[in-house]
């Protein structure tokens, strides 16, 4: 391979994370020096199931792709060895399954990441990873529009029984 040619590679593959990073709802970074190879596989595969992407990428073309995506601010968590996940979907899905992760993977440390177009601390991350998932908002929401539903049909009920009762 010329040079020319790795170097048109590397622009393609910065202008592709730099339209990850534009089109993500939102990107998680992390440091995972000290995981085992059976740890990554795990943690791929639990982000895959959830439509994650998760790529290991060199910290230059990191960098590259953060700046032209206008990311600015999250060029200095990209130091040491860095996985970035990208979810196109999904806000909270990719810090719940790495926080949950992390939980029995200590070596797996949150870098930062990125929520709806904007640079996220750890801190942000870690408090998005405690808010339930799109299945479980949905499920309180149904919860919430049933209860008066539910509370007229044991009011009716209970006059019902009520008058039943008064009848015998």
């Amino acid at each position: 391979m010329s040079k020319a040619n790795v170097i048109a590679k590397k622009e393609e593959i910065v202008n592709d994370i730099t339209k990850k990073f534009q089109d993500a709802e939102a990107v998680v970074v992390v440091d995972y020096r000290g995981l085992t190879v059976e740890q990554v596989t795990e943690l791929r595969k639990q982000l895959r199931e959830a439509g994650i992407e998760m790529r290991v990428l060199k910290n230059t073309m990191l960098r590259r792709a953060a700046e032209a995506a206008d990311l600015s601010d999250l060029v200095d968590v990209f130091k040491g060895p860095t996985a970035v996940a990208f979810s196109n979907e999904e806000v909270v899905a990719p810090a719940k399954i790495i926080a949950e992760f992390a939980k029995d993977a200590e070596a797996l440390e949150i870098k930062g990441g990125v929520l709806e177009g904007k640079v996220a601390s750890v801190e942000q991350i870690n408090k998005i990873a405690t808010l339930p998932n799109r299945e479980g908002l949905l499920s309180m929401l149904l919860s919430v529009l049933q209860a008066p539903v539910r509370n007229t049909a044991l009011a009716i009920k209970a006059v019902a029984e009520k008058k039943e009762e008064e009848a015998a």
